[in-house]
């Protein structure tokens, strides 16, 4: 018979363990989700500071308005209103490069960054240092640098020096929120503007500085706007607002002629 074996959950008849130990005893009561998916992830249960700044980046990810994700979340509601996994997935679904995707990249971008380094900064003038030569790279190569910028927060995302604040407190500050707090200071230098540094950019570099799998740094992502968005259900079932959404689209539509540039073969 084959076997596969797993160090996460197993049930038996009488009992249910979970990272082997007693759920219904040791696990239920005792420990925080935000703690528990951090212990799913890395195998290895996270100090009390690790798990302030994984929740905190939970809390920072979990809802932001009326983004694509929410608005998708709440239409698809409207034409399928019997199917909740339905308007969570397509809410997720949504969660990409412009939107959540950006923990990802820019957790990504601090790591190939610091990979590279042969020997790390060890004061702010040589992160300075190091930030300046990313950001004139990626300006040369006519490339974003992720977690740069935001459409609303234009003079600063609250979220930003929170986040660094809580990771300075519990002593879990590593190189990747150092490099990013650095692009942030000497950016102007080389754009000739102030940007600020954005929520899910400083999520990212906090989530790599956990440790944290890079391939999985959108899924903790999801898995906080996966609360945001029951929010948004959960509202949408008190004071609906989806329905409006789709009359004042399908209301103000305006017919034109066929995009001459389109060819007849496409």
């Amino acid at each position: 018979m084959p076997e596969y074996p797993t160090a996460l959950g197993a049930a038996s008849k009488d009992t249910i363990t979970l990272l082997g130990h007693d759920l219904a005893n040791d696990v239920m009561g005792e420990v925080s989700f935000g703690e528990l998916a951090f212990w799913l992830a890395t195998q290895r249960r996270p100090t009390p500071g690790e798990t302030r700044v994984f929740e905190a980046v939970l809390a920072a990810l979990a809802d932001h308005g009326y983004t694509p994700t929410a608005i998708i979340s709440r239409l698809t509601h409207l034409s399928a209103p019997d199917s909740v996994q339905g308007a969570l997935a397509a809410g997720l679904l949504a969660g990409g490069s412009r939107f959540l995707g950006v923990t990802e990249d820019c957790g990504r971008f601090l790591h190939d960054v610091l990979a590279a380094q042969e020997q790390l900064p060890t004061d702010d003038a040589g992160w300075d240092a190091l930030a300046l030569e990313t950001v004139r790279a990626q300006r040369e190569a006519k490339r974003f640098v992720p977690g740069l910028g935001h459409h609303v927060h234009k003079d600063g995302d609250p979220r930003t020096p929170r986040l660094m604040a809580i990771a300075a407190e519990e002593g879990v500050t590593g190189p990747h929120l150092a490099l990013f707090a650095a692009i942030g200071r000497v950016h102007p230098e080389v754009l000739g503007k102030t940007l600020p540094l954005n929520g899910a950019g400083v999520c990212g570099a906090a989530l790599a500085d956990l440790g944290l799998p890079l391939e999985l740094l959108r899924a903790f992502a999801l898995l906080a706007r996966t609360a945001g968005l029951i929010g948004q259900l959960a509202e949408e079932l008190r004071h609906p607002v989806a329905n409006d959404i789709f009359l004042s689209v399908d209301l103000n539509n305006r017919p034109v002629d066929p995009d001459p540039y389109v060819p007849e073969s496409f």
